[in-house]
């Protein structure tokens, strides 16, 4: 049996990445002060910025980037893994990193992953959205082993890539990741349901860390950071604006509990996909 407290920060990032940093380094004291052993933090922590030329003018490589230096002296001066939902890094040819770091207790990048789907949708509304226009998607899925647990990695609009996440299952993960910037449009709609469905399906914790409120460059982010347990039920759950520390005891014997009693990832069968063109007298006969 393993247990840790796991945290997820909420937070409403804007587009000053010191202040933000700042705002990190109180949050996660906050976290460590409620005992957590593991801190995650949302997508998008760096900076809110939705204007490109203004989101490149702030951008570092990630050598220089101010919230990785304070991340890595943030988790070694706690002595916690402090997983940074994701921030942006220059990655050079005017393109843009989506990327999470998970920093280890001595301050070391334990595991890396950049945002494999991206967020390019055409919303209700007139709201509009092309992450691809600068971002560099990722092509690597990124399975982390902590001391307390095997842990999958995903950011925000990969949740809605259910074999992102059977694969981290099938690897053996036990805890999943999405810490998000969702929408305020798509979260009403679909992130209790989205998040419930890959813990559910995967017999997994799921742990997503997310911005929340009205922020600077003038989005709206539907906050709402949530820890769920493999059965699907609700551990701890933010409201929908302004900045909090969410925790809860993780126990990894849960995740085998709930996959002995739905095996599932066992039950998995092959098969073919066949296509016909049902006529109408087809049809009648069928």
């Amino acid at each position: 049996m393993t247990r840790f407290t796991a945290a997820a920060l909420q937070m409403r990032s804007g587009t000053d990445p010191e202040e933000n940093a700042e705002t990190l380094s109180r949050l996660v004291a906050e976290a460590v002060a409620k005992g957590a052993g593991y801190i995650q933090t949302p997508e998008m922590t760096g900076a809110v910025q939705k204007n490109r030329k203004a989101l490149m003018a702030v951008l570092k490589g990630e050598d220089d980037d101010i919230v990785v230096r304070t991340a890595s002296s943030l988790a070694e001066r706690h002595g916690v893994y402090l997983h940074i939902g994701s921030t942006a890094i220059a990655v050079g040819d005017d393109m843009v990193a989506n990327r999470a770091l998970l920093f280890a207790p001595d301050g070391t990048v334990a595991a890396r992953y950049d945002k494999i789907h991206m967020f390019d949708v055409d919303l209700d509304n007139g709201e509009s959205w092309r992450e691809s226009a600068v971002y560099r998607p990722g092509e690597t899925a990124l399975l982390a082993n902590l001391p307390f647990a095997r842990l999958g990695m995903a950011i925000c609009y990969d949740v809605r890539f259910p074999d992102l996440f059977r694969s981290y299952a099938l690897a053996g993960a036990e805890v999943l990741t999405a810490p998000a910037a969702f929408t305020k449009q798509t979260g009403e709609a679909h992130w209790h349901v989205l998040q419930r469905a890959r813990a559910i399906e995967n017999g997994a914790f799921m742990i997503s860390a997310a911005q929340a409120g009205v922020h600077e460059d003038g989005r709206e982010t539907f906050g709402h950071s949530i820890i769920i347990d493999p059965w699907g039920h609700v551990l701890a759950e933010a409201g929908d604006v302004g900045e909090a520390v969410i925790t809860a005891e993780i126990d990894t014997d849960q995740v085998a509990e709930a996959r002995g009693k739905v095996p599932n990832l066992k039950n998995i069968r092959p098969f073919s996909l066949e296509e016909r063109q049902a006529t109408q007298a087809g049809a009648e006969k069928a």
